[in-house]
């Protein structure tokens, strides 16, 4: 990985691409997205903030784990425009989202623990799929396969 030195305070989107692995074309969709920010010289060239290599790693592990950009994009928007973002500050955005991937690890689990069932299952019964009905929770409110939309012909 290109090292970058001190002195220098602000890189090319090539040297950001380099160093946070990130491809050029992801660094202008996440900069026309509003997840990040550039200056631009006389020459109309892009100049990134050293900071802005912790933002795109931030944006690249919320992406991993399926967080939306635009739920990122807000995230980001609480962070100081001023000074790179602190260990505190990671930890407070990060806490934000921690039911929502408690939430996913829990339905993944399922999916992993119930993916062979379904597939040699052959039902094609939303009432009684483990999988897009846990726990029959739709059956105490419904009955039949009401969970896909009524076909209205003619």
């Amino acid at each position: 990985m290109p090292q970058i030195p001190e002195k220098i305070h602000e890189l090319t989107v090539g040297q950001l691409s380099a160093r946070s692995g990130a491809a050029v074309s992801a660094l202008h969709f996440y900069e026309a997205k509003g997840l990040i920010s550039s200056r631009r010289t006389s020459g109309n060239q892009r100049r990134y903030g050293r900071d802005i290599l912790r933002r795109v790693a931030f944006i690249r592990a919320a992406q991993r784990v399926g967080i939306p950009l635009a739920t990122v994009r807000d995230a980001l928007a609480r962070l100081p425009e001023e000074r790179t973002p602190t260990r505190d500050d990671w930890a407070r955005l990060s806490a934000d989202w921690r039911a929502e991937l408690d939430e996913r690890i829990t339905q993944l689990g399922r999916l992993r623990d119930h993916l062979t069932d379904c597939i040699g299952c052959g039902c094609l019964s939303l009432e009684n799929c483990v999988l897009s009905n846990p726990d029959d929770v739709f059956g105490e409110r419904l009955t039949g396969s009401r969970l896909m939309p009524e076909r209205r012909d003619g």
